[in-house]
């Protein structure tokens, strides 16, 4: 589709898997984006559900600049611009409205719009998009739904994050208008709690080859 952000697609094809990242530390969240791009996994998204998750983000922006570290769960055009001012890549929304469309053209962010409905869907095509968030994936319809939208929307492609796991990612990354999972499995409460950045490089490098 003309006039859509090749940026977007760009990040989508760096690696099968998108690690979702809940920083509750910004020490630690510097050792998770390590651990992680170590592992090959270099695009990492970043929820902003925690006080500390914009610092996170420059703090991880500067220590591996080689990442592409985005920003999720942006739901305000405050917050679009907070991420950007930190140093995000790109923007992630659970959902869209034209008011959310509009902020990321004002922030000039690439944008990654949440849809779990056909109209939701050509509500972001109307706004110039090719490529969405297909979020809460499994709770929505699953590769299923992915594989009969693949019909209408064919030049549409997705990143489905939600309840997908390293034994289901498999399922999504097979169909031919999904680019990347997200996935949050790679950076549980309990590897970071217990520190074990060696454990999360090991699932990184098992996620980076799940689409071969």
């Amino acid at each position: 589709m003309s006039g859509a952000d090749p940026r977007v697609r760009a990040v989508l094809k760096l690696a099968p898997v998108i690690p979702v990242f809940t920083p509750d530390d910004v020490d630690d969240a510097v050792q998770v984006a390590q651990a992680l791009f170590r592992g090959g996994l270099p695009v990492i998204e970043v929820t902003l559900r925690t006080p500390r998750a914009l610092e996170a983000i420059k703090a991880m922006v500067e220590a591996v600049p080689d990442a592409v570290v985005g920003a999720g769960t942006v739901m305000t055009p405050a917050q679009m611009q907070a991420a950007k001012a930190a140093g995000a890549r790109f923007a992630v929304s659970p959902g869209a409205t034209p008011t959310l469309y509009a902020a990321a053209r004002d922030a000039d962010l690439p944008y990654l719009p949440g849809v779990a409905t056909g109209s939701e869907l050509i509500v972001g095509l109307e706004h110039g998009l090719d490529t969405f968030k297909f979020f809460p994936a499994v709770q929505a319809g699953g590769a299923a739904l992915l594989s009969a939208w693949h019909g209408p929307f064919a030049d549409v492609r997705f990143c489905p994050t939600g309840g997908i796991s390293v034994q289901t990612a498999p399922q999504f990354l097979h169909l031919p208008n999904v680019l990347c999972v997200g996935g949050s499995w790679l950076t549980t409460a309990a590897l970071v709690q217990t520190r074990d950045w060696q454990g999360i490089e090991d699932l990184a490098r098992q996620a980076s080859v799940l689409a071969s």
